[in-house]
């Protein structure tokens, strides 16, 4: 028979410490970045022929979108800023939100720079990655 010690807080204790090493690797330089006033959702999608970062930004004008890539990291950054006013009887009210958002993403070695397109639509941004061609092994004969 084996004894198990019961730790009622060890759960706790491994969520803190997870949560915590998850915030250190938000700063590390050329890992997946979020810093800003609103973290957009982001799928990321791997076919045959490319890398596809798909993003929701609502009420993003795709003006002020600017994807940038740079020594391998895809940089996608903008700001949203909308009014929305309401008058009653009685009352009027304005309210405004704005903030900004940058994401930064490492892209495998595979990943071509020469082929990158971003397009917007209706509130979500597509940015295609293509993938560098790859060179076919070849057998090299060894002469005696």
């Amino acid at each position: 028979m084996t004894l198990t010690r019961y730790e009622p807080w060890g759960l706790l204790d491994q969520m803190r410490r997870e949560m915590e090493r998850a915030m250190d690797n938000r700063t590390a330089e050329g890992s997946s970045v979020a810093t800003s006033d609103w973290v957009p959702a982001v799928d990321i999608k791997e076919d045959r022929d490319s890398f596809r970062i798909v993003a929701d930004i609502p009420g993003v004008d795709p003006k002020d979108i600017e994807v940038h890539m740079e020594n391998g990291v895809l940089t996608i950054r903008g700001e949203k800023e909308s009014e929305k006013k309401e008058e009653r009887e009685g009352y009027k009210r304005v309210e405004r939100t704005f903030g900004s958002f940058y994401r930064r993403f490492s892209l495998p070695d595979t990943a071509n720079p020469e082929d990158i397109t971003a397009s917007s639509n209706h509130g979500v941004l597509e940015v295609r990655i293509g993938k560098q061609q790859q060179v076919q092994p070849r057998k090299i004969e060894v002469n005696s």
